[in-house]
């Protein structure tokens, strides 16, 4: 999963948008995505969206638990079991 993958899914979890994310940030939604769409957003950038988001820069790039899958709708967190 890629940053921008984890940034979509964190908002997600948090019951937000990515417009919404980006009237945190105090920049448009067209402004967000693109400075998401480079290769490499600058650290500050991405600094700014994990502050917004209330998580560690490290949980943009931290894969999910292997254990733990996300319903895509609501953001609901389920651990599977064997």
């Amino acid at each position: 999963m890629n940053f921008r993958e984890k940034i979509k899914l964190i908002c997600t979890e948090r019951g937000m948008t990515q417009k919404d994310l980006a009237h945190k940030l105090g920049i448009t939604d067209i402004s967000l995505n693109k400075s998401l769409r480079g290769e490499y957003p600058q650290l500050q950038t991405l600094e700014r969206i994990a502050s917004a988001l209330g998580v560690p820069l490290t949980d943009l790039f931290e894969p999910p638990p292997t254990d733990v899958m996300i319903c895509p709708k609501c953001g609901t967190k389920f651990k599977m079991e064997e």
